[in-house]
């Protein structure tokens, strides 16, 4: 679980050409940011991207042996490790938080596992979020032509929709409908020139229990809206859905949400999450859930997980919003949703009838 001693880590990823080093740049500027450390990973025989961050030199990292979702894991665990203890000798200032920008081609689902498994890692910092910035530009065409920009977007917590004053409004719009067809429940925000709100990027909140109810009221909200909607991904499968999902299970990854109406045994669920993630792990590559358990009806649960690993249950001081029933939100690499509907009435002794299903 989160601790206040924890330091925060927010992971900025996005495709080749996305913005990321501009928008780091304009983080790096504003005083929110004043006691941050930046870790930049560059994949290439030149490392160049580290030189245009505008930044001193005890404020920057770099990692330049390889992408950082394969080859320098231990790297960036070694880095964080050395932070924490240059810190507490006095070699470099302290610092309340680290961003870590990864290369363009970089899967983010591996960089969250090691960040959720290190235990040098655990036992200093917690993930504060995912940001993925996208091209409003040539977003659709990376999105159609690059796996890897389809996962940066799906386990993001915030999208940031970069070069606006470039693209079309028409254009636009068609890429907002791609991206909330592809993660329903990250916030997108329009960037122009890398501008942002710093609060529009820090403190998701999403592993942080002391900031847990307005976030989980903010995404449960949007999964029970795409639960209701008739034109939503989560009912699809395969060649079976329309337009507005079309890209998304192109790309092989989707989204859905169920609702459960009846209370939950703690233990029956943590055997179904056990045995999801040990069937399909490598293909779930975002959980979140908000769980009704019979044990403490008053109390729920707040549960995450990237891939086989799952956080410790967050237990709320009550519940964020008078609805008080169970609901899942999956982003998932080709797991129909019949298959997790299945588990849970096998694993979780879940009844049928307790799943909501969408509108017709």
């Amino acid at each position: 679980m989160a601790t206040a001693d924890q330091i925060p880590v927010t992971v900025l990823t996005g495709f080749l050409g996305s913005g990321k080093t501009t928008v780091l740049n304009h983080l790096l500027r504003q005083p929110e940011l004043g006691g941050v450390v930046a870790i930049i990973n560059e994949f290439g025989e030149v490392a160049l991207d580290h030189l245009l961050v505008e930044s001193s030199e005890d404020r920057l990292a770099l990692l330049d042996n390889g992408c950082i979702c394969c080859s320098v894991r231990e790297d960036l665990i070694e880095t964080l490790a050395d932070l924490a203890s240059r810190c507490a000798d006095g070699t470099i200032p302290p610092f309340h938080r680290v961003l870590v920008e990864t290369t363009g081609l970089a899967d983010p689902v591996p960089v969250l596992h090691t960040l959720m498994t290190a235990p040098d890692v655990l036992s200093r910092y917690r993930i504060d979020g995912v940001v993925a910035t996208v091209d409003a530009v040539n977003g659709a065409h990376t999105l159609a032509a690059h796996g890897e920009a389809v996962r940066q977007i799906a386990v993001a917590d915030r999208l940031l929709v970069t070069k606006i004053d470039l693209a079309a409004e028409d254009a636009l719009a068609r890429l907002d409908a791609q991206l909330a067809a592809i993660n329903p429940v990250a916030t997108r925000t329009k960037v122009q020139n890398g501008i942002v709100d710093p609060a529009k990027v820090l403190d998701a909140g999403l592993f942080d229990p002391a900031a847990r109810s307005a976030d989980v009221v903010r995404w449960f909200d949007l999964a029970s809206q795409a639960a209701n909607s008739p034109h939503g991904d989560h009912h699809c499968e395969g060649e079976a859905c329309g337009h507005h999902s079309h890209h998304a299970h192109d790309a092989g990854v989707s989204s859905y949400s169920l609702v459960i109406d009846e209370p939950i045994q703690r233990e029956a669920f943590a055997r179904w999450l056990d045995y999801v993630a040990a069937l399909r792990g490598e293909d779930l590559l975002r959980f979140k859930a908000i769980v009704h358990v019979a044990e403490q009806p008053d109390a729920p649960i707040v549960v995450h997980g990237v891939q086989h690993v799952f956080h410790p249950p967050i237990t709320l001081a009550g519940w964020p919003s008078a609805d008080r029933r169970s609901r899942l939100v999956f982003i998932v690499r080709g797991i129909p949703r019949r298959i997790i509907e299945n588990t849970l009435c096998k694993f979780a002794a879940v009844s049928r009838a307790a799943i909501q299903r969408s509108a017709a």
